[in-house]
Parts: C-alpha cells; sequence; structure tokens
C-alpha cells in the first residue's frame, strides 16, 4: 500500500549507492545473491531467539533488496535479474516466519496461517503479472520493473514493517501473524478483483 509513496524517498539515495556500485562493475544479480544470503542468516537467529541480531539482518537485506534494481537501471535490466528478485524475495519472506515456528512450537500454527495467507498475495500478484505481460499491460507506478507489479493492502513495505513487530514484540507474533495473514487476504481479494476488471473482456 505504501510502496509508491515510500520509493520517492528511498529511490534518490538508492540511485546514487546503485550507480557506484554498477562503476565497480558489481553486477545486480551479485547484489541480489548477497542480499538474499544476508536475510536468510537471519532465521537461525530468530530460531536461537535473538530477535535483535535478527532483525538487523532482515533490514539489511531490504536495503540489498532496494540496491539490485538500483545496480540494474545503471547497467543492464534483464528478465532473469527480475525473476531472481522475486524468488529470492519470496523465499526470504517464508523463512523468516518459518523461523518464528522454529524459535516457539506455540507460533508454529500462526505462523502457517500466515505462510498459508502468502500463498494467496503471491500466486495474485505472479498470475497478474503473467498475464499482463501477455496483454502488454505496463505500469511504473512503483519504478522501472522487469515485470508488472500489482498493488494492494500488503506490499513489501507492510511485510517488513511486520517483520519488525515480530523481532521487537515477539510475545506477540501470533496476534500480529493472525491479523497481518487477514490482511493479506484483503489484498488477495482485491487482486483477484482487478484481475477479473482488467482481463474478463479479453480473450
Amino acid at each position: 500500500m505504501f510502496d509508491a509513496v515510500l520509493r520517492n524517498i528511498i529511490d534518490p539515495p538508492l540511485k546514487i549507492l546503485g550507480g557506484r556500485i554498477a562503476a565497480r562493475g558489481i553486477n545486480a544479480n551479485t547484489v541480489t545473491i548477497v542480499g538474499f544470503a544476508i536475510g536468510m542468516t537471519a532465521i537461525p537467529f530468530i530460531a536461537a531467539e535473538e530477535y535483535l541480531v535478527a532483525l538487523v539482518f532482515i533490514l539489511i537485506n531490504r536495503v540489498f533488496d532496494g540496491l539490485d534494481g538500483a545496480v540494474a537501471r545503471h547497467s543492464l535490466l534483464s528478465d532473469f535479474g527480475g525473476y531472481l528478485d522475486i524468488v529470492c524475495d519470496f523465499i526470504f519472506y517464508g523463512g523468516v516466519v518459518f523461523g518464528f515456528a522454529l524459535a516457539q512450537p506455540e507460533n508454529t500454527l500462526s505462523a502457517v496461517f500466515l505462510i498459508f495467507s502468502f500463498m494467496g498475495t503471491t500466486s495474485t500478484f505472479l498470475t497478474y503479472a503473467v498475464m499482463a505481460e501477455k496483454h502488454k499491460i505496463t505500469t511504473e507506478i512503483r519504478g522501472i520493473k522487469s515485470l508488472y507489479y500489482l498493488g494492494g493492502l500488503t506490499e513489501g513495505a507492510e511485510t517488513i514493517f511486520a517483520f519488525i513487530l515480530f523481532c521487537l514484540f515477539p510475545a506477540y507474533f501470533r496476534e500480529i501473524a493472525i491479523v497481518f495473514g487477514c490482511m493479506c487476504w484483503v489484498t488477495t481479494g482485491t487482486r483477484i478483483y482487478a484481475a477479473w476488471i482488467s482481463f474478463r473482456n479479453i480473450k
């Protein structure tokens, strides 16, 4: 929901830093993979209930997630780069929630519900992007991307905010996960409706 607004704030410094990284010959895929590895490092720390340490790795991962696109725009945008970015993001999102299930058994049911909810947001996001590409529907409201980015109540910014809350208030993981999971289902519903509006009369 807030991704487009935040772009106006974070894109200028990322553009500068991305240009410097690209000038050193470092490609965007390398930034994506390094950021993904850093993000996945949060999982064992979450499982060990070292939540503040995990939060540092989560936030660094998000910086790298913004940087890879900035580097790509200074060098070469590629379909594989966009593919790799999305795959790493969704694995990372699920991995963080999985870490909280490992941390405390009583978190398991709420974690499973949230990952189940991610299936709704992920599938509606990706299938819309496939159909948008098929029918040459484009948008740059979230910057220049390799695929169509369909918004919703829960996007990247809201997901990371939920992760921050998880790490700062781990005793309330179950409550936060249930609320955020329900918000994800609202996003899923609105995306299905958007797809119906966009594609119902297209053959």
